[in-house]
């Protein structure tokens, strides 16, 4: 292993570091200032240099930051650890700004130290095994065989005109899916137009898909072309079918079945040439069941089905798919790549990700911006994924109405109706009503609804994972109804 380069001008740091690296058997070299760095570098040159750099921040003759800049320019992948007296804001952003691994105040814990120093050699070690610069990024990633199985679809699919129907949970990458059977059709020069059903309000939806003449409505003034038109020799996704309104889907079924439509307000009839591409989080067969989806639209949809897995069902994918967007955050961002041990990785992969690869994707831009140094270990990862509560985590709710935590379907019995025949969770309720009773509480009737209320909807969307729609939808209320109580009661419902 290279030697670590230790620069500071105090000989004191110098010779306690010196004692501490060559008792954990690690090879070092000292220097007072940059100038000597500087000059080290050019003698070695052709030798790979440090292992690691450890500098001081303020030295004679140089600044360590403007050290840490030219070490960089050149040798980019150098971990380099700035220490300083002078613990202030400013310094810390500066150091972390030019690229610095850590950035380590003084007086310092000598153990804490030699363990950051340990973690930068491994880091300097790993860049010497491993490269993750990919020349161009893939489109999709994946090597677990439900996702192979998903790329030989869309390679049958590559030269066919097909409708399909893309299912899948929220987050698991459908809108990818649909953007690669574009590139890979005969209408890849064409635009790809995509849109979610579920995002625009249902007065607006029929406008934003087939346009609208000036003076259709309050407030066009002009004439507007359609997501069908702007899709025109292209792909049209149509993201979140299942939510369509009713009657906007027999319009839908009037375009796939004879390639016109009429825009809102007009009276000639456009040809769309568009190849459609739907995809749902729903269970469609059972939205057909329920009524609130044509049976004749699902058939016309479900041409072909491409299922794609949950990331949970293709954990293998996690390494890469972290490694590849800790890449591609830390290019957003325009700093260097952050890494991640097996340690954590490890924990990383068995986190059930609710929220599909999205959230995994969201989760590495966290780390790169908020992990404190350039080697992200199991204690940096988000309190959600080491199982800690968030901020974001539904809080538990009042400790006075624990006993009544199991009345998922309750309403208030009276005393007078209890029978040896009660369900567990009727007794429970009847037992924490006539406790509060006994304290002479006037709001009981209050405190167990919304405490009856809140488990019933985070039941619901415990089921959908999170999915507001579909939890009024099973709960049998209005999707308005449970926005406004998860409101009230303090839930967080995303």
């Amino acid at each position: 292993m290279k030697p670590i380069w230790i620069a500071d001008d105090d000989p004191s740091i110098r010779f306690v570091l010196e004692k501490a690296l060559l008792r954990e058997g690690l090879p070092m070299r000292s220097f007072t200032g940059p100038r000597e760095v500087l000059q080290a570098l050019d003698a070695d040159d052709g030798q790979g240099g440090p292992q690691i750099l450890v500098s001081d921040i303020r030295m004679p003759g140089g600044s360590g930051l403007d050290l840490l800049a030219e070490v960089k320019r050149r040798l980019p992948g150098l971990p380099v650890i700035i220490m300083t007296a002078y613990s202030d804001l400013d310094s810390a952003v500066s150091a972390f700004s030019s690229g610095a691994f850590e950035y380590l105040p003084k007086p310092f814990d000598l153990p804490k130290a030699i363990e950051l120093i340990r973690r930068a050699v491994d880091e300097s070690l790993r860049e010497e095994v491993v490269d993750v610069q990919p020349d161009e990024a893939p489109e999709m990633l994946g090597q677990a065989p439900a996702m192979q199985d998903v790329f030989r679809a869309i390679g049958r699919l590559a030269q066919s005109h097909v409708t399909v129907l893309i299912t899948g949970e929220s987050g698991s990458g459908k809108e990818l899916v649909a953007r690669a059977l574009h590139k890979h059709s005969p209408r890849a020069s064409g635009p790809f137009v995509a849109i979610n059903t579920a995002a625009i309000p249902k007065d607006l939806l029929e406008s934003e898909l087939f346009g609208h003449e000036r003076g259709a409505f309050t407030g066009a003034q002009t004439s507007r072309r359609g997501r069908f038109e702007q899709a025109e020799g292209g792909t049209l996704f149509l993201d979140e079918i299942g939510d369509m309104p009713f009657d906007l889907q027999t319009r839908l079924l009037r375009v796939l079945s004879d390639g016109h439509f009429y825009r809102v307000g007009g009276h000639s009839a456009v040809k769309a040439n568009v190849r459609v591409i739907a995809a749902t989080h729903q269970d469609l067969e059972q939205r057909v069941k329920e009524g609130g989806f044509r049976e004749d639209l699902f058939h016309r949809l479900n041409v072909i089905r491409l299922r794609l897995p949950a990331l949970r069902e293709r954990r293998e994918d996690i390494p890469v798919l972290t490694r590849h967007f800790l890449q591609r955050s830390a290019q957003q961002l325009g700093v260097e790549p952050k890494r991640i041990t097996d340690a954590a990785m490890a924990q990383l992969g068995q986190f059930p990700f609710p929220g599909n690869v999205r959230q995994l994707e969201n989760i590495c831009h966290w780390l790169t911006v908020m992990a404190p140094a350039q080697v992200i270990e199991a204690k940096d990862l988000p309190p959600e994924v080491q199982g800690q509560p968030s901020a974001a985590a539904p809080q538990p709710l009042p400790a006075e109405g624990a006993a009544a935590l199991a009345s998922v379907f309750a309403t208030v019995v009276p005393p007078s109706a209890a029978t040896p025949e009660a369900a567990p969770w009727e007794a429970l309720l009847e037992r924490e009503a006539l406790r509060l009773l006994g304290e002479g509480r006037t709001d009981v009737w209050d405190v167990l609804s919304r405490q009856f209320e809140a488990r019933l909807i985070l039941a619901a969307l415990s089921t959908t994972r999170g999915r507001r729609i579909e939890a009024a939808q099973k709960l049998g209320i209005g999707r308005n109804t449970i926005t406004r109580k998860i409101q009230e009661l303090g839930i967080d419902g995303d």
